[in-house]
């Protein structure tokens, strides 16, 4: 216990000082979650999705990885990112990188790490699909802060590869995508700018999907077998589902 004392003493005067605030906020939070955004970020602990962005407790659903990538067999992040959307209704999707990434360093260098390599690899594809920008860039800071926004700028167009976000794209309140790049030293994010909409339409002639429906015969097999997930939060549906997680 001893190790985490100090969290739990820092817990605890986060619970007095918002409770100060409003008696309720506790009491509203376990109604549920509307969050507006959806937050891809880094694991690095320099980088708190709350703390750059001054959001609290229920409005922003976060997902972080090393190196903030948007990887197309990656089920957790496929998971958090169907869930944010088709539940929970996010309206805008962050991908926020960080200058100084280790993990944009490491694919970067000709070095072995083990296990993360294959996890870096698509680090590497980055580099590949914009060779001849990335080293015609000499000075090696500046090429390394390039590659930064390069990769968050590829795993902005990763998303919309996803038929996650191609069917929320048909629909009447589609999500919109952004592309950030935070910097650790003087605490600013910048925006890359990108246009996940017109990523969509350069692309959609190689990646865009639609949904196919089932033959007559085998729609009694489908609703045997697959199942399609929640439509809604859980917590809000399930009476005591709270409760009872808690325990």
């Amino acid at each position: 216990m001893a190790g985490i004392s100090k969290i739990l003493e820092n817990n605890k005067k986060w619970v007095s000082e918002r409770n100060a605030k409003d008696p309720n906020f506790f009491k509203n939070l376990a109604n549920g979650q509307k969050p507006k955004y959806l937050f891809i970020g880094c694991s690095d602990s320099r980088v708190p999705a709350s703390g750059i962005t001054g959001t609290g407790p229920g409005e922003m659903f976060v997902h972080r990885n090393i190196a903030n990538m948007v990887v197309h067999t990656d089920m957790n992040l496929l998971s958090v990112l169907q869930y944010a959307v088709e539940v929970l209704g996010v309206q805008d999707i962050l991908v926020v990188g960080h200058y100084g990434c280790g993990g944009v360093a490491a694919a970067a260098s000709n070095k072995q790490y083990g296990l993360i390599d294959n996890w870096l690899v698509n680090i590497r594809d980055v580099i590949r699909a914009h060779e001849t920008e990335y080293l015609r860039i000499k000075d090696d800071a500046q090429r390394a802060r390039r590659l930064v926004e390069l990769n968050v700028i590829e795993q902005v167009r990763n998303l919309a590869k996803t038929n996650i976000i191609q069917n929320a794209m048909r629909g009447d309140n589609p999500p919109r995508l952004h592309g950030l790049v935070y910097d650790i030293a003087d605490g600013v994010l910048k925006d890359l700018r990108v246009d996940g909409e017109e990523m969509m339409h350069e692309m959609e002639h190689i990646y865009a999907t639609e949904a196919v429906a089932a033959e007559p015969t085998q729609q009694a097999d489908n609703q045997a077998n697959s199942y399609e997930g929640p439509t809604e939060d859980p917590a809000e549906v399930v009476p005591g589902f709270e409760a009872k997680a808690k325990k």
